[in-house]
C-alpha cells in the first residue's frame, strides 16, 4: 500500500531508470479502458469526466480503447491549461482520432448525460482538501446518476495521503488503481482493482532522483522551521565536526551548532563563520560534559554525534551517555558507532558505517550488493535502529523497508566524505523519516562526489563535496 505522494516519487525514479512516464501513462490508459470493457457491453454509453493533469490523460488514453461505445469525453477546463505535456499530447491525439470532446468551464456546463458508465478522472493521488468548482458539481452530477462509477487511480476528493473521504468526494462502484493500492481504499463500498502498469521494483529499491521529491519548502516558513542541528564532535581531529557542520547547512538545516572541546574550538570555528560554536572544556569529550551537552541538545532537532571524537575510554563513555539520555534522533558515526549495540535507548538512532565499523558493531559482511542489503536488513531488525552502510552501493535499511543508493564514485575514499554525509543526514533527519533522510543522505552525498569528480577526477577532497550539495538537492526531470 503506497500513499500518494509516494507514488509520486515512485513514478519518477521510474522515468529516472528508463520507463517514461508516457509508457505509464499508456499502460494505464489501457488499464483503465480494460475494467471499463468488464463492466459493460460494446455499444453502451460512457461518459469520460477528465482533470488537466496526469488522472486526466490517463483517461484519454483509456478513450482510444473504447470506440466500440458510444463515448463522450469531456474535460474539466480549458485544453490550453491541461498541466503535463503527456496529458496534453493524449488530449490532442483525441482530435487528431475525430473523437468527440467537450469542455466543462463552468459548473452550469455540466450534463453528463444518461449514460450506463462514468469514468471518473477529475482528480488523482496529487490532490487534497474539498473539491472546487466545476468539480464539486461534476462530483456531485456523478453521485447523483443511476450509471456505474470507476473512478482512475483514486475516487475524485479522496485523499490518498490519509486515505479520508471527504464529504463530496466522487462515490465509485469501481476504482482501478496503478501499480500498488492507495491508503483508505480498501474502507471504500467499491470493487478495487490494482493494475500493473509495468514500473519495476527497483523503482522502489534504488533512492533515485525522484526521492528529491521529498524536498521542499513552504514560502511561508521562519526561522528555525528547517531544523536545528547539533554537532558533537572533535578533539583528536578537528576538520571532521566542521566538515559535518557545513554539510548540514548546505543540506538545508536553518541552524547548526557544534559542541566541541576547547582545544580545538578555535580551529573548528576558523573553518566556517556560519557554524555556532560551543566549548565544552578540555581536549576532549568527557563524562563531566554530559549534562551541559544535553542542555544544548534539548534545543536542537537532531543529534550527530561521532565525527572526530577518538576512541578514548572516556569519550566513549560519555558519549554513551548522551546517548543512553536523549529522547530525539541521533546520526550516530565512526568511533561512537561500536557503542549502539550494547545502549539501552528510547532514541531514533541512524547509524552510519562502512564496511569495517559494520563489523565491529557485529554486523555482517557481504561484497555483493544483494546479499549485503538482505543482511543489513536483517541486522537493522535486530538492532531497533536504521543503518546507513556506506559502500559502493549504499545500504539503508530500518529493518522493515530497505533502500539501495548508488551515488558516488571511487574518489569518494578519501578521508572526510563520511563526516559530510553524517552532517547531510543530520540535515535531513530535521524533517523526514529515518529511512528516508539516511536514503536521500546517501544520495546527495554520493551525488555531490559525482559532480565534483567530474571537474577533478579521483583527486577531490572531502571538501570539495560541500558546495555540490545543493545543486545535489535539486531536482530535475
Amino acid at each position: 500500500m503506497i500513499a500518494g505522494s509516494e507514488m509520486a516519487v515512485i513514478d519518477a525514479n521510474a522515468a529516472a531508470l528508463g520507463i517514461p512516464r508516457k509508457q505509464l501513462m499508456e499502460s494505464s490508459g489501457h488499464a483503465t479502458a480494460g475494467v471499463a470493457r468488464d463492466l459493460v457491453d460494446p455499444g453502451a454509453t460512457i461518459t469520460i469526466v477528465a482533470g488537466r493533469g496526469n488522472n486526466g490523460g490517463d483517461a484519454f488514453v483509456a478513450a482510444r480503447f473504447l470506440e466500440s461505445y458510444d463515448l463522450r469525453v469531456q474535460l474539466l477546463g480549458r485544453p490550453e491549461s491541461i498541466g503535463t505535456e503527456i496529458a496534453r499530447e493524449n488530449w490532442d491525439a483525441l482530435e487528431n482520432c475525430e473523437f468527440d470532446r467537450e469542455q466543462i468551464r463552468d459548473s452550469t456546463a455540466v450534463d453528463l448525460g444518461d449514460p450506463d458508465l462514468v469514468i471518473d478522472a477529475m482528480l488523482g493521488t496529487g490532490v487534497t482538501g474539498a473539491l472546487r468548482e466545476p468539480a464539486a458539481t461534476v462530483a456531485a452530477a456523478i453521485n447523483d446518476s443511476d450509471a456505474t462509477v470507476l473512478s482512475v487511480d483514486v475516487p475524485s476528493g479522496f485523499d490518498s495521503e490519509t486515505g479520508t473521504v471527504p464529504e463530496g468526494a466522487v462515490d465509485p462502484d469501481h476504482v482501478v488503481t496503478f501499480h500498488d493500492s492507495k491508503p483508505g481504499l480498501d474502507d471504500l463500498d467499491a470493487v478495487i482493482s490494482v493494475a500493473d502498469i509495468g514500473i519495476p521494483e527497483a523503482a522502489e529499491t534504488f533512492v533515485e532522483r525522484g526521492d528529491l521529491l521529498r524536498l521542499s519548502r513552504d514560502p511561508q516558513s521562519h526561522k528555525g522551521d528547517h531544523g536545528k542541528v547539533l554537532i558533537i564532535g572533535g578533539g583528536p581531529y578537528v576538520g571532521a565536526p566542521a566538515l559535518s557542520g557545513q554539510a548540514a547547512l548546505r543540506a538545508g538545516a536553518d541552524l547548526v551548532r557544534v559542541a566541541c572541546p576547547t582545544a580545538v574550538a578555535h580551529e573548528v570555528q576558523g573553518y566556517s563563520e556560519d557554524l555556532i560554536v560551543r566549548p565544552l572544556e578540555g581536549r576532549q569529550l568527557e563524562p563531566g560534559h554530559v549534562g551541559q551537552v544535553m542542555e544544548f541538545a534539548a534545543e536542537h532537532d537532531t543529534l550527530v554525534i561521532g565525527p572526530g571524537l577518538g576512541a578514548d575510554g572516556s569519550t566513549l563513555e560519555a558519549a554513551e551517555a548522551i546517548l543512553t539520555a536523549f529522547t530525539g534522533t541521533a546520526v550516530v558515526d565512526a568511533d561512537a558507532l561500536q557503542l549502539v549495540p550494547n545502549i539501552d535507548t528510547e532514541a531514533t538512532l541512524i547509524c552510519t558505517p562502512h564496511q569495517g565499523e559494520l563489523a565491529k558493531m557485529g554486523g555482517p559482511r557481504a561484497d555483493d550488493w544483494r546479499e549485503r542489503r538482505d543482511a543489513v536488513d536483517e541486522f537493522a531488525t535486530e538492532l531497533g535502529h536504521t543503518l546507513l552502510v556506506k559502500g559502493n552501493y549504499d545500504v539503508v535499511s530500518n529493518g522493515e523497508r530497505t533502500r539501495v543508493s548508488r551515488t558516488g564514485n571511487p574518489g569518494m575514499t578519501v578521508g572526510g566524505t563520511g563526516d559530510v554525509l553524517a552532517g547531510v543526514t543530520g540535515a535531513l533527519a530535521t524533517q523526514h523519516e529515518p529511512i528516508h533522510a539516511g536514503g536521500l543522505g546517501a544520495y546527495v552525498a554520493g551525488r555531490a562526489g559525482d559532480i565534483v569528480a567530474d571537474e577533478r577526477g579521483d583527486g577531490l577532497v572531502a571538501s570539495d563535496l560541500l558546495t555540490a550539495i545543493p545543486t545535489a538537492m535539486r531536482y530535475e526531470e
